[in-house]
């Protein structure tokens, strides 16, 4: 009987374990075949690097490169700080790294054209020159020469490289507890129990890792900020974040509460133009300088969401900026304004209420309002990080001030990193929209560049959220979006696919089937994600009201947040239109209002973002109608997710390694398996309970059977019970037949039995649905005949990270699967549930799957 539990064995792969903490930085030898091509480099090559301050990111380049060469190479070179060349080395082969400045270049190449951070990266045979415009820019150059390397190209380059944007930062959102809001990785790397850590080393190391793709900036503390943030004692560990990251060109910055003269410094107001706030608020900035010179500046979250704000005191959004970039502008600071702001108390029943309107509106009449350090950081699309949106039209409303766009690296709404969804094609999507502002071309990249209309100050706002756990992000697979995020941030036009095989060499294999395989299934990542969560523009159909993570379609509707879908029997999709509806299509440019203002000219995948129709209309591009439509999406995105599992586990060989001799070590192989196989049993809760809901609500029938079709499924409520008891389940969509069963109150233990007398004799999969929720680990085993075919641990929020619940919900909704169990009719099938805490051994279901059936 061959078997397979979410208790992976190691697997021999003949490779050093890897946890994931270098991410790309892995400076892995390079086989044999390849590393023959390293002549033009010879190996007695000297590194020069022009600046001795350990500090310095010049520095770090040299020893960067160094360790690097060591790893990729086998290479021990040495290292000179002398300015003076010719007597620095004897050696015919130089590597060389500094600024233009330190090394007195004369103007060629269009090397004068470097832009702030740009380098100038130089290989002709032994001989490696790298400049950057400054000291950030050289080590990003020698990251550069690193990363080709590594991926065994040894070609002569001439290449010449500037940021799109001068503005390139990650958002963190770390409460001064440990804890982080949505973070899906562990604890804070920053702060606990009130404080900034002691050992800043995971900090250093994340510096690291920012500069290698290039991010310039680190907002440390989440946006919904505590004011002790700038007591005595935290401002001076702020100045020792700053310390261990500033030699990797990493410059920190924090978020404010805005009424923390109030709550913090004693005073009757926290009025952006009352002169006491103004004088405190001068005062702390001026302390958080004299501890960090280079501190980059502010983050603010006003009057949004319950944060307070300027408009408490009938101020402007611009009043409440301005205070804080007037503090910063002696010290050349930047303040970062979130454009987040709207009312999360909505009236559903009012037909022309609407969430998506509220940044143009609180924003557009402050055009050129706000001073010139002022950058308005606006989220990709109206609503929130939702896996399908429009752009922000906001960013055809600033001609006169600087704006940043937001993404969300941490998969808030897009599977907590418990799913693999590769983001960057999402981005750019949205980054090479075209918004036709004054029918002139408007890309918004070209806006955020600055180029567009003429802003110094713009740029890329990632919010990442990292944690202790040692890959980072707690998914090897989810690095993939902040290796893409840093890479668009400097080049917008880069292609994702090329972003992310660059990616996967460095973080993976230089293998051309783990390349294939990670390519295949992360570029289709997104778009099964989007199919068996929610498509046509509904947003992602997610929890909106408890954990962000598993489906209840219903939570949408009928409340003050304002994600509506506006579904009912008959119709779906929000109106907004300017003819009849909320009016939001009209914020755009006209060119781009007349395309969404009618469903014949909307583009199918924003149909119900912008339009209110019956499930019966049918789509421009297939042909079918919304509710087929909404059917085949969500079974073919769950069946794509089942492929990505079946892809993964075929790059193990036969003789227990991964494809390439060893491509790949056992402990992130396994780590990735274990991830896609849950990703593949809950996207069939997702497919489930989306249709199964939209069925329940309009009463059409898919036209291939399909929804609510389970003839391979034994309801655990129909089994033989001891001890055990049914229960219903809410959302009733998220568990078959809407009821599971739970050990009974005052119980431990409880079997389910069921006598497989309707199966035929033959090899099956078994799947079991049950629940892991939050409170307990409870403890399962199944049998066949008294035989043991499986045990488990509902312990997945020890080796998950997204957001658990404590109730049977879409968000508990699991299964484990047992391939390839031998099965003769009438065979006695018994599972085990021993309850723990407050899981009460929840069960669903049992599947007797004939082979190369899913259910």
């Amino acid at each position: 009987m061959l078997w397979y539990t979410w208790g992976l064995l190691a697997l021999s792969f003949g490779v050093v374990a890897e946890n994931g903490l270098n991410g790309w930085l892995r400076y892995a030898p390079l086989p044999d075949e390849l590393r023959q091509h390293a002549s033009s480099l010879p190996s007695r090559a000297v590194i020069v690097a022009l600046n001795e301050t350990e500090t310095s990111p010049v520095y770090v380049a040299g020893k960067e490169l160094q360790a690097g060469l060591k790893g990729v190479l086998g290479y021990t070179l040495s290292l000179s700080h002398n300015l003076n060349l010719s007597a620095s080395t004897n050696s015919s082969a130089i590597i060389l790294v500094g600024t233009l400045a330190a090394y007195n270049l004369s103007v060629k190449h269009n090397v004068s054209t470097l832009a702030a951070d740009g380098f100038w990266l130089n290989v002709k045979g032994g001989q490696v020159t790298i400049l950057g415009q400054n000291e950030r820019g050289a080590l990003y150059g020698a990251f550069e020469y690193l990363s080709m390397i590594a991926q065994g190209d040894f070609s002569d380059v001439d290449l010449v490289s500037s940021p799109s944007a001068p503005i390139r930062w990650v958002n963190e959102w770390d409460n001064l507890d440990g804890t982080i809001e949505r973070g899906y990785a562990g604890a804070s790397i920053f702060f606990r129990n009130g404080a900034v850590v002691e050992d800043l080393t995971r900090a250093a190391q994340y510096a690291r890792l920012l500069a290698s793709i290039r991010i310039n900036g680190i907002v440390l503390n989440n946006v919904n900020a505590n004011a002790t943030l700038l007591t005595a004692e935290n401002m001076d560990g702020l100045g020792r974040i700053a310390d261990a990251m500033r030699p990797y060109g990493v410059q920190v910055g924090i978020s404010l509460n805005f009424a923390s003269p109030q709550t913090l410094g004693g005073l009757a107001t926290f009025d952006p133009l009352d002169p006491s706030v103004v004088g405190w608020w001068t005062d702390k900035t001026a302390q958080l300088y004299q501890r960090i010179p280079d501190f980059a500046g502010y983050l603010v979250k006003a009057n949004s969401e319950g944060q307070p704000g300027p408009l408490t005191y009938n101020r402007t959004l611009a009043d409440g900026a301005n205070l804080f970039a007037r503090a910063v502008l002696p010290h050349g600071g930047v303040v970062m304004f979130r454009a987040f702001v709207y009312n999360n108390h909505l009236d559903p029943s009012d037909w022309k209420a609407d969430r998506a309107n509220a940044a143009v509106d609180f924003f557009q009449h402050l055009d050129g309002h706000f001073l010139d350090n002022v950058v308005v950081q606006i989220k990709y699309g109206p609503i929130d990080f939702q896996v399908r949106e429009p752009p922000s039209p906001l960013f055809a409303h600033l001609p006169h001030t600087n704006a940043a766009i937001e993404l969300q690296i941490s998969q808030e709404y897009l599977g907590q990193q418990s799913h693999l969804v590769y983001l960057a094609p999402l981005w750019k999507s949205i980054l090479d929209f075209d918004l036709c502002v004054d029918g002139q071309p408007s890309l918004v990249r070209s806006i955020l560049s600055g180029a567009r209309f003429g802003r110094k100050l713009s740029g890329y706002a990632g919010v990442v959220n990292v944690g202790t756990n040692p890959n980072w992000l707690g998914s090897h697979m989810a690095m993939s979006n902040l290796f893409a995020f840093g890479h668009l941030a400097w080049d917008p036009t880069q292609n994702p696919q090329t972003l992310l095989e660059t990616w996967t060499r460095l973080t993976f294999s230089l293998s051309p089937t783990v390349l294939s395989t990670v390519t295949s299934i992360s570029m289709a990542s997104w778009p099964a994600y989007e199919n068996y969560t929610g498509n046509l523009g509904m947003q992602t159909l997610t929890d909106i009201l408890y954990t962000h993570f598993g489906p209840n379609p219903a939570s949408h509707d009928n409340n003050g947040w304002g994600q509506w879908t506006r579904a009912d029997s008959t119709f779906i999709g929000m109106d907004r239109t300017v003819s009849n509806g909320t009016g939001f299509a009209g914020q755009y440019p006209p060119d781009i209002a007349a395309q969404f203002e009618a469903p014949a000219t909307t583009p199918d995948e924003l149909l119900l973002w912008f339009h209110h129709v019956p499930y019966t209309h049918r789509l421009r591009g297939d042909g079918k109608t919304v509710i087929q439509h909404l059917y085949d999406a969500h079974y073919a995105g769950a069946q794509t997710a089942q492929g990505f599992l079946a892809a993964w586990a075929a790059l193990r060989d036969d003789d227990g390694g991964a494809a390439g001799a060893g491509a790949i070590d056992a402990e992130r192989f396994d780590d990735v398996l274990f991830q896609l196989t849950y990703q593949a049993g809950h996207a069939l809760v997702w497919r489930d309970a989306i249709a199964g809901f939209y069925h329940n609500l309009s009463w059409i029938a898919d036209e291939h059977g399909r929804v609510g079709y389970h003839p391979h499924r034994i309801e655990a409520e129909n089994m033989v019970l001891r001890g055990y008891v049914a229960v219903g389940v809410t959302p009733a969509v998220t568990a078959s037949n809407g009821t599971a069963i739970v050990v009974a109150d005052g119980g431990v233990r409880g079997e389910a039995v069921a006598v497989l007398d309707g199966v035929a004799s033959g090899v099956y999969d078994i799947a079991i649905g049950y629940f892991d929720v939050f409170g307990g680990r409870a403890h399962y085993g199944a049998f066949i005949n008294d035989e043991p075919l499986v045990e488990w641990i509902g312990d997945l929020e020890d080796r998950l990270g997204h957001v658990f619940s404590t109730k049977l919900d879409g968000h508990s909704a699991t299964r484990v699967t047992v391939k390839g169990v031998g099965i003769e009719r009438g065979d006695v099938l018994k599972v085990i549930g021993i309850a723990d805490g407050g899981e009460r051994a929840p069960l669903d279901y049992v599947a007797v799957l004939p082979a190369g059936v899913v259910d």
